[in-house]
């Protein structure tokens, strides 16, 4: 049993009340040094003018889109923008490979058309063990492009294999605080970012 079932009551409002505090608790278990080093990753992809891919399946598949939307265009900087793509935005791409190659080629194939050596790749996952992401991290790592896992629960495969990453300590299965807390993380990364562009 998970701490979602717990907490668990019939009363929606006090449901509510114990859903928030029990956030609340896992937000501030987050390692803010992990955060920071992301940050510091982002802006040195910035500087070099290197490209950060964002993927991920699911939920985590539309954190990634925030997080590339509010990446390359809420900082509003476009003298020297941060390039930032999301992988999983394309539906006739995704479905022709997802089709012709399978599920697990989804990502891989477009970074291998879309990247160049020195370029960051953000996998986000909650169990941090979805083959299509560790497939993608393991052909980054192969090519020189550094990866970052976005994870939860105990952090799976891909927190072990990742250059660097942010951890959510959850329980298993636990996945509304999870993504709750990955899209924190958006608005907090982001939020520091369009701040810190307009002090350069």
């Amino acid at each position: 049993m998970n701490n979602i079932d717990r907490i668990f009551t019939p009363d929606p409002a006090a449901f509510a009340t114990a859903y928030i505090k029990y956030l609340q608790s896992v937000m501030l278990h987050v390692d803010a040094a992990e955060i920071g080093r992301f940050i510091e990753t982002l802006l040195d992809a910035r500087h070099r003018g290197a490209t950060v891919f964002f993927i991920g399946n699911g939920g985590s598949a539309a954190t990634a889109s925030h997080f590339a939307n509010d990446l390359a265009y809420g900082t509003n900087d476009y003298k020297q923008p941060f390039r930032v793509l999301s992988l999983t935005d394309n539906v006739a791409v995704l479905t022709a490979l997802g089709n012709d190659f399978g599920y697990e080629e989804i990502f891989v194939r477009q970074l291998r058309v879309l990247s160049k050596q020195g370029d960051v790749l953000v996998a986000i996952s909650a169990s941090g063990n979805s083959p299509n992401l560790i497939k993608t991290m393991e052909h980054a790592k192969s090519v020189g492009i550094k990866t970052v896992a976005i994870t939860a629960f105990d952090g799976g495969k891909m927190k072990a294999m990742a250059d660097e990453g942010i951890h959510v300590p959850t329980e298993p299965k636990e996945y509304g605080p999870a993504e709750d807390v990955h899209m924190m993380l958006d608005h907090l990364v982001g939020a520091y970012l369009m701040r810190i562009v307009k002090r350069a």
